[in-house]
């Protein structure tokens, strides 16, 4: 096979990722609005998710404090996926690896969230939780772009030190 024709595998995923894009409405839109928006829209998914499992495990007498962790859990799957498929371009990574990536970024932006959100439940305990949980979240969200950015979603280096095209 001559050179010309030889396929790079990160040249065939901008094919494949352009063929999405053009086959599916939802990636268009995304893709016409700046990084930022996207991410700050697929985070106030994960913030209803968030809220919305805080809520119902708060309906059900759990304390904020214990109801907290697994509505972050489940807003971290959920963002995690979306992120992936809309906000940033794929990094060239196994998939494993990526989540990995996110989850240690995840990790440092959920402990400043849920830091904010319990000092703020046990600071004003007449206070809704829920507007505990959106403090944490607006104090979170710069660590976690700036993270998912800069590691979770960063081209993958070639053994050159450059990027993928």
């Amino acid at each position: 096979m001559p050179a010309s024709q030889i396929e790079l595998p990160f040249e065939a995923d901008r094919e494949a990722r352009a063929r999405r894009a053009t086959a599916d409405p939802l990636r268009r839109f995304a893709e016409r609005l700046p990084r930022p928006l996207r991410f700050l829209l697929v985070g106030g998914i994960g913030l209803v998710v968030d809220l919305g499992f805080l809520t119902l495990a708060m309906a059900h007498a759990a304390h904020p404090l214990a109801a907290r962790p697994l509505s972050l859990l489940a807003a971290t799957l959920v963002t995690w996926r979306l992120n992936r498929a809309l906000t940033f371009e794929r990094s060239g990574r196994r998939q494993g690896r990526e989540a990995m990536r996110y989850a240690a970024v995840t990790a440092v932006a959920q402990a400043t969230s849920y830091a904010v959100f319990a000092a703020i439940v046990l600071m004003a305990p007449r206070l809704a939780p829920q507007l505990a949980l959106l403090a944490g979240a607006a104090a979170a969200a710069l660590i976690s772009y700036n993270g998912h950015r800069l590691i979770a979603f960063a081209p993958q280096r070639l053994a050159s030190g450059r990027a993928p095209r």
